[in-house]
C-alpha cells in the first residue's frame, strides 16, 4: 500500500437486495474533492455506522458506501483555511 492508497470498509448492495461488506484498497483520488484529508491514527464505528454496514436504507441511501465518520489523526491536506496541516 502506498501513500496514495488506503484501506476502507465498503458496503455494497447486491442485485438480490442483500448486502456485502469487504475491506478494499482505495485510492486517495477516489475521495470527493474539497474535503480535509486526514492520515488516521485511530477510528471508530458508531451505532449509525453499524446500521449502515448492515445495509439499513434509512441510514444509507446510496451504495457502495464507506461508513465511518469518527477519526483522529494528522491533517495532511485542506483546501481552505479551516484546518492547519499537521
Amino acid at each position: 500500500m502506498s501513500d496514495q492508497t488506503f484501506r476502507a470498509l465498503v458496503v455494497s448492495e447486491n442485485i438480490d437486495g442483500s448486502f456485502h461488506r469487504e475491506i478494499k484498497t482505495k485510492h486517495i483520488s477516489d475521495l470527493p474533492s474539497g474535503e480535509v484529508l486526514i492520515k488516521s491514527k485511530y477510528a471508530g464505528l458508531n451505532y449509525k455506522d453499524a446500521l449502515s454496514a448492515s445495509g439499513h436504507k434509512g441510514i444509507t441511501k446510496q451504495f457502495p458506501h464507506t461508513p465511518g465518520v469518527d477519526v483522529s489523526g494528522i491533517v495532511t491536506k485542506c483546501n481552505d483555511d479551516s484546518f492547519n496541516i499537521g
